[in-house]
Parts: C-alpha cells; structure tokens; sequence
C-alpha cells in the first residue's frame, strides 16, 4: 500500500466504494486521514462499515464545512454530461475534488528515497487504444531486462495498492481519461500518448474535452520524456506543444503511418520493421513480422510506443527485441484462440470502438467478422475502407438488425455469440480468420467485455 501524504488528520469525502475507493480509503487511513465514504449501494456500503470506515450521506453544502478533499471513483461525472450532486455540493464548498491518481502521485516518493541508488520512476500510458497492451507489454520487456517493475492503474494493481517501490523500480501506470482528467497531482518521468480515436465523448463534453482530458498528463506533469503517437492531428499538435524545437529529443514521436524524419528523436514502424531514428540517423531496427504477440500495424503502434519508453529507460534494443518474442499478448486483444481446417480464432472484444475494430480488421487478410453491441456517440463511420478485408460480418446484439444495416459489407444477423460462431464456421474456408472485434460496448448483452470474450472463447471451443 501507499499511504496518502499530506493529509494527516484531515477529514476526507470519499464517494464511490468499488476497487479505487476503498483503496483510496484504506490508502488515506494508513497515511492518518479520517476517511468518509459514501456509496448509493448499501451493500458497498456494509462492505466498508465491516473494515472500520464510517459512511455518511453528503446532503448539503454544510457537510463539506469540515472536508478537506473529495475523492471520487473514475465513473462518477464531474463535469459531463452533468457533474454528481455530491461532486457539486463540494465544489459548492470550495472543497477540491481528486482521485486515486492523484492521491498516488501526490504521495509516491518519500524521503526513505535518499538512501537509494536509483530512484524509483513512473511510465504513464494514455491514449485511446492500446494502452493496455503497451503498458503490459513495457512491464514485460522491464521483467525480461531483470529491472524491478510495478503494472497499475486500469491494469493490474489498483495505484495505491501496489508496495512502496525498491530501488530502482519501475512503475508502469494504464490511465484512462477519466483518471487523468481528475488528477490534481500528474507527475510521471515518462509519459505516452498512443492514439486518439471517438471515445466516451459524452463524458468529456466531446472530442476536444476528450484530448484536453489526455492532454493533462503531458500539460500538468511536465515528463523528462513525452512518446507521442502523431498519426493523428491531435497528437502531432500534442508533440508540438512538448518540444522546444525540432532537436528536442526529449519528445519522441512515433508512427505506423509514414516514415519520421528530422533531428529529434523517432520511432516508426513500416511494412513490419520497426525502426529507431535519432540526429537523422538509424540506430536501430526490429523485425516485427514474426513477433506472435504483436500482429497487425495497431500492435506495431504498441511495439514502437513500449520500444520508445524502454529506450528512455536505458534498455538496449536487442534486449527489447528479444522480450518482443516471449510477449504473449493480453486476453480479450487479437488473442488466437486455436486453428483448425486452416482457420484461426482470433478475440478482441476489447475492440470496444470503431478505430479499433477496423485496426484489428486491418491485420488479416479475410475476415469472418463478428461484431455489433451497444453502438458509440460516433457511429460506425470510417469502418468502409477497413472492410475490405471482411468476407462477411456475423452481427450479435439487441439491435443487431439496425447494426447490420449500417455495415458497408455483407452482413448477417445473429443476434447471439452462439449462433454467429456458428454461422461464421460454417462459412469460414482456409486461410479466414473468425474475427471478434465489436466495434461496440458490451453493455447491452455482457457486464463487459471479458465476458463478451469468454463466450466468444466458450463458442470456439465447442468447434475446436
């Protein structure tokens, strides 16, 4: 655990009991806080009461008059579509309102420090997608170097769980935007952008309240490095804004899109090789085409971004090569799930949005698709020119007959995983592969999408 410093004695809100609030409560009472939780579920509640901690209602204005801070949960709304009501009476109040990750910041580094050899640092990986597999993937290449390492955030460990770091350590952090966009405190030594795509729009207030919320970690923190993908005019103006001019090598851009020149410092991965560029001059190279864990141009997007925070790290590109191979992936992300007949399983129902369903589309060469769910605030526009690899979409879901409409191939509803596996085995011919990749929420079928991709599994194993 990390106890929260800076707040002993002090009375804390904490709204929201799931894995980050108690977590944070438990965190601010090691550190000698007086938590307070609340949660509209009782049971939470019950669950809270039974480790000590006492529950109370925030009703008015007056409850805050002796709160130093609110922390909320990342699903509670601050600001868009419309801020919670506790959330308003606190700011009401004149109470600042924070997460776990800030708290986690605020109190990561202490003065036990001073006898360390090495201080301990943290990797922070933002972006739309593929921030899982990158930050797993960084974690990896860190355990494959024997270097000591920490995976957190929306991956692994809850922040304030993990052990107070060793010398040397390195904490690799998954944030989400509706963690960085809360965080008072943002300080990481290196800090990724992956990509920006259409995503929880309605929660940011659109997709510049979006990027603004992404843009916290680099703006606030301030890293000795910025990895910045560019493919997108949001992270190139994000790069921009990081460099104090074109030789700045303390910002490194990356690419799957086109090749980076110029005398900063890049990292960009075309027709499977994924090359490192510095002062103009190649001083690297990897040979991406046979790496299992890492198919298709969006985990070479992945490969590059983890690549880059190895290097700033001190790691030697042949040691990141040699841990690309052992790299097995992450459930539920282009994870093959077997062969047979010639036709291979492939899950990724993360493939929660459009940008990522057609990155995942875009590594085969014929697809049988499985998709539909809960459609995004954006639609399914830009899936047209991904879809030319698909021989036929397999369409599950509640509205799965208004999805398939709006599909540019051939489409046909299923309704159910059962029947789509079915259907898409029954048409699949050597050389397919039986694609999930939603392109849509869970929501409407599944809690989420691991269990969206454990019936898709489930469904596969009966054919295998």
């Amino acid at each position: 655990m990390i106890p929260v410093q800076g707040l002993a004695g002090a009375k804390v809100a904490v709204l929201g009991l799931g894995r980050s609030g108690l977590s944070a409560a438990r965190a601010l009472q090691a550190g000698g806080a007086v938590p307070l939780c609340w949660d509209d579920d009782a049971q939470v509640r019950a669950k809270a009461e039974a480790e000590g901690f006492t529950c109370k209602p925030f009703t008015a204005v007056a409850d805050f008059e002796a709160v130093a801070r609110l922390v909320i949960s990342p699903g509670i709304p601050h600001l868009y579509p419309k801020p919670n009501p506790v959330v308003s009476l606190a700011l009401e109040a004149g109470v600042p309102v924070d997460n776990d990750i800030g708290l986690f910041f605020q109190s990561f580094a202490t003065t036990g420090w001073a006898s360390f050899d090495v201080a301990p640092r943290v990797v922070a990986v933002t972006g739309s997608n593929g921030k899982s597999t990158t930050s797993a993937l960084i974690h990896h290449i860190l355990e494959h170097a024997k270097r000591p390492a920490t995976l957190a955030g929306n991956i692994g460990r809850g922040v304030l769980d993990i052990d107070p770091p060793h010398d040397g350590e390195v904490v690799v952090l998954e944030l989400s935007s509706y963690q960085t966009d809360l965080a008072r405190s943002l300080t990481p030594d290196v800090a990724v952008f992956t990509n920006l795509s259409e995503d929880h729009l309605a929660r940011h207030g659109g997709m510049g309240g979006y990027f603004a919320a992404k843009r916290r970690l680099f703006a606030e923190g301030g890293p000795d490095r910025a990895i910045i993908g560019v493919d997108e005019d949001e992270g190139l103006f994000l790069a921009g804004q990081m460099a104090e001019g074109r030789g700045d090598d303390r910002v490194i851009r990356l690419s799957v899109e086109r090749k980076l020149t110029g005398p900063g410092w890049q990292v960009f991965a075309r027709k499977g090789f994924l090359s490192e560029y510095r002062k103009g001059k190649q001083v690297a190279s990897v040979d991406l085409r046979q790496v299992p864990g890492l198919q298709g141009s969006h985990n070479h997007q992945n490969a590059c971004a983890a690549y880059a925070a190895c290097r700033t790290l001190g790691l030697a590109p042949k040691v990141i090569e040699a841990a690309f191979h052992s790299f097995k992936g992450l459930p539920h992300r282009s994870q093959l799930i077997g062969e047979k007949g010639g036709v291979r399983f492939v899950n990724d129902s993360k493939a929660t949005n459009v940008d990522a369903a057609a990155k995942a589309l875009g590594a085969f060469a014929s697809v049988r698709w499985i998709c539909g769910g809960l459609e995004n605030e954006g639609g399914l526009e830009g899936l047209a020119e991904a879809c030319a690899s698909v021989a036929r979409a397999y369409v599950i879901g509640r509205e799965a007959a208004r999805f398939a409409l709006k599909l540019p191939v051939d489409a046909e509803v299923c309704t159910t995983m059962a029947l789509a596996v079915q259907r898409a085995v029954e048409d699949a011919q050597p050389g397919d592969v039986v694609l999930l990749a939603p392109a849509a929420k869970s929501f409407d079928q599944y809690d989420n999408f691991e269990l969206r991709g454990e019936d898709f599994m489930a469904e596969v194993a009966k054919h295998l």
